[in-house]
């Protein structure tokens, strides 16, 4: 069958026109009682690279490379987990860091001369290439608003759910953690970054005690826009002494008064 019969074959649906709005796989058309064989195989590429992105080791040594060229102190830790088969089967171990890692978080805090007021950790979650390719920008952006913060040393975390925060956090003695990792890989997102901010963190915090900021990418939400998200969090979350369903993302309000500048040229986890 010739190009132009098989391209008759194929019939278009009237919304085609606003697929140049959204990423979403909508208006793909028909070809018999299926979808046509392009947007089928784009389909297979996009789970094929989810899947990928779950599986990708994050490169620490590159991060922490990358940390210093920057000009931000770094620590590495790592989860119970002692593999990403381990950790994809058991969350509760990416939940708790591994007997070295506790020790070495000890000995920074006890070395430290002062207790930070925030310790940001990048962590691979589900998805290193996220952690890989946003936190950093991300951290850059946020700390050039945080002029009157002590920002700790930044931990780089492998095999790591939200909660690994808390452990880090009480162990250094931070009044804030915020953990910059690596959402589940959706079909059009396999890089993105979520933001977990939590007050006085400790063991045993809860989900309810936390603020989260999703999508952080260059297609979703810009490093400036999520910089700016932050930024008003940690402000006010300071002046209220709480993080979570407490306290409410009114930063949007803020936009019309103070326009957010990408600054930063640069390409949701399971708990």
């Amino acid at each position: 069958m010739d190009g132009g019969r098989m391209s008759d074959s194929i019939e278009k649906n009237p919304w085609y026109a606003l697929r140049q709005f959204t990423p979403a796989r909508i208006a793909l058309g028909r070809a018999g009682n299926g979808v046509p064989t392009a947007p089928l195989l784009a389909f297979n590429l996009s789970h094929a690279q989810a899947r990928d992105a779950v599986h990708h080791p994050l490169d620490a040594n590159a991060l922490h490379d990358e940390l210093h060229m920057r000009g931000f102190a770094s620590l590495d830790a790592h989860s119970a987990a002692p593999d990403r088969a381990h950790y994809l089967r058991r969350p509760d171990l990416g939940r708790r860091l591994s007997d070295d890692s506790r020790a070495a978080l000890k000995r920074a805090a006890n070395d430290a001369q002062a207790a930070p007021d925030v310790v940001f950790v990048i962590a691979d979650g589900l998805s290193a290439l996220a952690a890989s390719r946003q936190a950093v920008p991300l951290l850059v952006e946020t700390c050039a608003r945080l002029t009157d913060w002590n920002v700790g040393p930044v931990v780089v975390a492998r095999q790591s759910r939200v909660a690994l925060g808390d452990e880090i956090g009480e162990l250094l003695g931070a009044k804030f953690v915020a953990m910059l990792i690596g959402e589940r890989p959706g079909l059009s997102s396999p890089d993105s970054l979520g933001v977990y901010l939590t007050y006085a963190p400790k063991l045993g915090r809860s989900d309810a005690e936390r603020n989260c900021i999703s999508n952080v990418r260059p297609e979703g939400l810009g490093y400036a826009a999520a910089a700016h998200k932050l930024h008003y969090l940690l402000t006010h979350a300071r002046r209220l002494g709480l993080t979570g369903v407490g306290l409410k993302d009114d930063s949007d309000a803020l936009l019309e008064r103070e326009p957010v500048r990408d600054a930063v040229e640069a390409p949701r986890a399971d708990a």
